[in-house]
């Protein structure tokens, strides 16, 4: 079992190297995050400013607290095994976000602005034009997001870094990355062609493996739900 997982662990570690999932708007916002990106560290930085970077499968946020620090939410395994801070504090490994993801385990960290942005391009405040909410005073931000220091329990789609920053700047946690997520997973339920595709499976399973509850059920239930789902 652990092999399997550590199988699978290396096999997202290096799916993590493709950009296919992303934070993003429209196309003319896409193209305005290019005009507007700067490259770390970017000038000016306020305490309290909200900093998103472009990652591999997504974008992260984070809070700026000023003196060269930002306050983040991450996925990390490691605090379920050990309370050595020290090694606590090191840079997150790609293993220690895919298990902290997997067990559910985060932390709101403080990091350097190297670490945080590992060499990606910082945008800041970006998300200000897109809320409905307008921002706290940078101080109450930074401060927001200081009492949140520590562990926190992980949701990929309820409570990751992007909530953590919309709730300590605009008072709402909400993640567009996650309203992507979901509407593209609607549309692809909303396809007949998935019943037909999974359908499909589902007959090579059973003439792969033959007639078994592990085989059959699978097979009549999965086209069946996304058939009265659609």
């Amino acid at each position: 079992m652990l092999q399997l997982l550590t199988f699978l662990v290396e096999k997202l570690s290096l799916l993590s190297k493709f950009r296919i999932f992303e934070s993003s708007w429209t196309e003319a916002e896409d193209e305005d995050l290019q005009r507007h990106a700067h490259r770390c560290p970017p000038p000016a930085l306020r305490r309290g400013d909200l900093l998103e970077v472009p990652r591999t499968l997504f974008t992260h946020y984070g809070i700026y607290l000023g003196d060269n620090r930002v306050a983040h939410l991450i996925p990390d395994i490691l605090p379920v095994f050990t309370s050595d801070q020290k090694l606590i504090s090191s840079v997150i490994t790609n293993k220690r976000l895919i298990l902290g993801c997997m067990y559910r385990c985060a932390t709101v960290r403080v990091d350097t602005l190297e670490d945080f942005a590992y060499g990606s391009s910082i945008l800041v405040n970006r998300t200000d034009k897109m809320m409905k909410n307008q921002a706290f005073a940078n101080e109450d931000v930074a401060k927001r997001a200081e009492k949140l220091i520590g562990g926190i329990q992980y949701s990929l789609l309820w409570n990751n870094c992007e909530h953590f920053v919309t709730y300590c700047r605009y008072g709402s946690a909400v993640s567009r990355q996650t309203e992507k997520f979901c509407e593209c997973l609607k549309s692809i339920i909303r396809d007949q062609r998935s019943v037909i595709v999974t359908s499909l499976l589902g007959l090579i399973s059973i003439i792969s493996f033959g007639m078994a509850p592990a085989t059959t059920l699978p097979t009549i239930l999965i086209p069946f739900t996304l058939w009265m789902a659609g």
